[in-house]
C-alpha cells in the first residue's frame, strides 16, 4: 500500500530549479503535506512561501542572526520524513554532517545529483546508510533558479534511485511511490551502475559536443561561414554545449573513471572509422552507419518516458510577412502555450522550417490538431 504523503513532512536544503520543481510537485499532488526549506537567499525562500509551495523555512540571514552561522541547523529538519539535498554537490558533505544526529529513525535522506559516487562515499563515511536513497531526476531546463521551476518538469522523466545496501526496503519502496506519484518514472539501480550509465548517455555526449564545437571554432575563418550555417544537425547535436561549464567541470571530476573508460572506447570507434574512410572500405563504412541507425531507431521502442523527450514539431510556412505571427497567434487564441519557437535556416536535417516546442505532449497534440485543421503541414 502506498503511503499517504499528505501526512508527511518534507524538507529541502536548497530551492533551485530541480528542488523547486520537486517541491511544487509534492504540493500539487499532496496539497496537505508540510514542506520546510532552507535556501541561502531570502528572496527565493519568500517567493516559495508566497507561492504556497513552502510552509516555513530559513535563509542565510536567519541562521546568522540565530546562531552566527550561514547554514541551517540539523534540528530544523528533525521532524522531516524525507529530506532532499538540493544544494550544489560540493556543499553536500557539510550538509550531511549537519543533519547527522537530528534524523528520526524512519527518515529518508535523498539528493538530486547527477553523479552518485561522491555523495554515497560521504554517506558511508558518516554511517548514514540506513537513511539514504540517492536520487537523480533526469530532467532540466535551459533556465535555472526556483522562479523557473515547474511540477511538470518531472512528468515522464526518468528518476534514478540508488539505495545503499543497508537502506531498508520500505524506504526505497516509499521513494518509488513518491516518484511515481509525481508522474516521473523510477529506476532503481546501484550508485556504481548509475554513474556508468549516465556517463555513457549524458556525460560523454557533453564532452563530445564541446569537442565538436571547439573543432569547428578552430576551423572557422574571418568570414565566420561555419558559424553562420551552424544550424540543423550540427546545432541540434551540440545544443548541450550551452550548459554550465562549472557544472560539467565538476561532473568530469566526480565521474572521472567512468568517463575515461568511455572516452577510450569512443576514441577507438573514431580511430576505426577514420581508418575505414582512409582506406575506402565501403562495406565497413556502411555498417558503421547502419549499426548506429538500427540501435538509435530502437530507442523509441525502449522503456517509455525517456528523459529529454522533446515536445516539438516542425511546420512548413510560407516566406512572407506575418507568416510566423499567424502561427503563433492561432495557437495563442486557442489557449495553447508555446515554450519556444525558432526558424530553421539549414533544412538539411529538417523538413519543416519553423520549429515549435511545447511544455508537454498534451499541448503539442492540441497545437498539432489546430494547425493541421487550418491547412498547415507538420513534421514530427
Amino acid at each position: 500500500m502506498n503511503p499517504d504523503f499528505n501526512t508527511w513532512h518534507f524538507g529541502f536544503v536548497g530551492l533551485g530549479l530541480i528542488g523547486g520543481s520537486i517541491a511544487r510537485a509534492i504540493r500539487k499532488y499532496w496539497p496537505e503535506a508540510k514542506i520546510t526549506a532552507y535556501n541561502p537567499s531570502r528572496d527565493t525562500l519568500e517567493e516559495a512561501i508566497a507561492d504556497g509551495v513552502v510552509d516555513d523555512g530559513t535563509c542565510r540571514e536567519d541562521c546568522l542572526a540565530r546562531c552566527g552561522r550561514e547554514t541551517f541547523t540539523g534540528s530544523d529538519f528533525a521532524a522531516c520524513d524525507v529530506i532532499f539535498l538540493c544544494a550544489p554537490v560540493q556543499n553536500n558533505a557539510e550538509n550531511l554532517k549537519e543533519l547527522k544526529g537530528h534524523l528520526k529513525d524512519s527518515a529518508i535522506l535523498t539528493d538530486i545529483g547527477s553523479t552518485k559516487r561522491d555523495i554515497h562515499e560521504h554517506v558511508r563515511d558518516l554511517q548514514l546508510e540506513k537513511y539514504f536513497v540517492g536520487g537523480h531526476p533526469m530532467t532540466g531546463s535551459e533556465r535555472t533558479r526556483y522562479r523557473n521551476s515547474r511540477a511538470e518538469l518531472l512528468e515522464n522523466a526518468y528518476y534514478m534511485l540508488a539505495p545503499e545496501e543497508e537502506t531498508p526496503g520500505e524506504k526505497t519502496d516509499a521513494m518509488v511511490a513518491l516518484v511515481t506519484g509525481m508522474k516521473a518514472i523510477p529506476v532503481v539501480v546501484s550508485c556504481e551502475k548509475h554513474d556508468f550509465a549516465v556517463s555513457a548517455i549524458s556525460h560523454l555526449p557533453h564532452v563530445v559536443s564541446a569537442a565538436l564545437v571547439n573543432t569547428v571554432r578552430e576551423e572557422d575563418d574571418d568570414s565566420h561561414l561555419l558559424r553562420q550555417i551552424a544550424a540543423g544537425g550540427f546545432k541540434d547535436i551540440t545544443r548541450i554545449s550551452s550548459s554550465s561549464p562549472i557544472m560539467w567541470q565538476q561532473i568530469c571530476m566526480t565521474n572521472r573513471d567512468n568517463l575515461l573508460l568511455l572516452l577510450d572506447q569512443y576514441i577507438k570507434e573514431l580511430t576505426k572509422i577514420r581508418h575505414e574512410i582512409g582506406e575506402g572500405e565501403a562495406r565497413e563504412i556502411g555498417a558503421f552507419f547502419s549499426d548506429a541507425k538500427a540501435y538509435r531507431d530502437s530507442f523509441s521502442n525502449a522503456l517509455p518516458g525517456a528523459k529529454g523527450q522533446l515536445n516539438t514539431f516542425y511546420v512548413d510556412i510560407e516566406d512572407r510577412p506575418a507568416a510566423l505571427a499567424e502561427v503563433v497567434t492561432l495557437l495563442a487564441v486557442n489557449a495553447v502555450s508555446i515554450k519556444n519557437v525558432g526558424i530553421t535556416h539549414n533544412r538539411e536535417y529538417q523538413e519543416g522550417v519553423l520549429l515549435v516546442e511545447f511544455h508537454d505532449k498534451k499541448a503539442l497534440d492540441k497545437a498539432a490538431g489546430i494547425l493541421e485543421t487550418h491547412g498547415y503541414t507538420l513534421h514530427r
